[in-house]
């Protein structure tokens, strides 16, 4: 467990952060200084993978994989918009 805090932006309170960036450049930075452990395994270790699954996103397509990091963004309120933090699951794409 980090003994670092950080104010973090997805739960709205003071909480302890990852160890270290999830990966590298910008977003990983974003993500070091303003999200906190527990909902960054929220996302990393559950969400994430309901996500690829529903939007049956190919990662290796780089449309698909900027929808995931939307996705990521949107649930982890590291959106630009506000009010953007609603993450639609559901994709009517896919059908029933």
């Amino acid at each position: 467990m980090s003994s670092r805090i950080v104010s973090c932006k997805k739960m709205e309170k003071d909480l302890p952060g990852l160890e270290n960036p999830p990966f590298e450049g910008a977003l990983g930075e974003e993500i070091f200084n303003n999200i906190s452990a527990e909902a960054w395994a929220l996302w990393n270790d559950d969400l994430m993978i309901k996500v690829i699954n529903e939007y049956r996103l190919n990662l290796a397509d780089e449309d698909h994989h900027n929808v995931l990091l939307d996705q990521m963004k949107a649930f982890l309120n590291l959106s630009e918009q506000k009010g953007s933090g609603v993450l639609e699951v559901e994709n009517p794409d896919r059908g029933k």
